[in-house]
């Protein structure tokens, strides 16, 4: 389902040939528009999915968690799967946190200690996808650096 809305957002936004960053920001709209007729106001809304594309564009979507379809408004369609989406990258990362949880707790019970020993398990819950620099690394475990940058 978490793919899916994934693929149906990039789907909208190639429709409106649109990406994340393509549509120009709030300022960048107003500055152009200050030298235009009197009449006009120097706010305006922009979406970054929508961008120039028709908001009111009839749009076929599933709805979630129904086999019900519906014919919305483009705009409308991706606002709920944006919405859906943050809550499913929510909904995912309180259950890796979960598991994470219990994994580490099962390491420090020892529990799996004939397979896996509890530090090998440890480190495994506890690694972070933070990148290390190469040089850090070295002069921390060795205390000195030899060698060449």
């Amino acid at each position: 389902m978490r793919n899916g809305n994934r693929e149906a957002l990039t789907a909208l936004r190639r429709r409106a040939r649109t990406t994340k960053t393509s549509v120009p920001s709030p300022f960048e709209s107003i500055m152009k528009d200050i030298g235009g007729p009197g009449s006009r106001s120097l706010v305006k809304e922009l979406c970054a999915t929508c961008g120039n594309h028709d908001l009111n564009e009839p749009t076929w979507m599933m709805f979630p968690g129904t086999d019900m379809f519906g014919n919305i408004p483009f705009h409308a369609s991706h606002t709920i799967l944006d919405t859906e989406q943050a809550h499913l990258d929510y909904e995912a990362k309180k259950l890796q946190s979960y598991v994470k949880e219990k994994s580490f707790l099962i390491s420090e019970k020892g529990v799996l200690a004939d397979k896996i020993s509890p530090g090998v398990l440890r480190s495994l819950v506890t690694l972070a996808d933070n990148p290390k620099d190469h040089f850090d690394f070295y002069q921390k475990k060795c205390g000195t650096f030899v060698g060449t940058v």
